[in-house]
């Protein structure tokens, strides 16, 4: 993957998530729930750009943050 999109997605992420004043240790916690095993450092390294995205995180994220697949995948 090109790590330039993936820096643009995580930031996304961040910004959506500040948006929604959750921190990255709530969302953690609200992923969790939902059935994804992700740590708070997870989704540091997600919103930076170091690490990937996989699609049942994806569908999580658009619901938990109340956005469209647009607003995450926006370049």
């Amino acid at each position: 993957m090109n790590k330039d999109i993936e820096k643009a997605v995580g930031n996304n992420i961040r910004i959506l998530r500040e948006k929604a004043n959750i921190t990255q240790e709530q969302l953690a916690a609200r992923l969790q729930v939902n059935g994804c095993d992700i740590t708070r450092s997870a989704v540091a390294k997600i919103e930076v750009g170091q690490r990937h995205l996989y699609p049942d995180e994806i569908i999580l994220l658009k619901s938990i943050l109340k956005v469209s697949y647009d607003d995450i995948f926006k370049l």
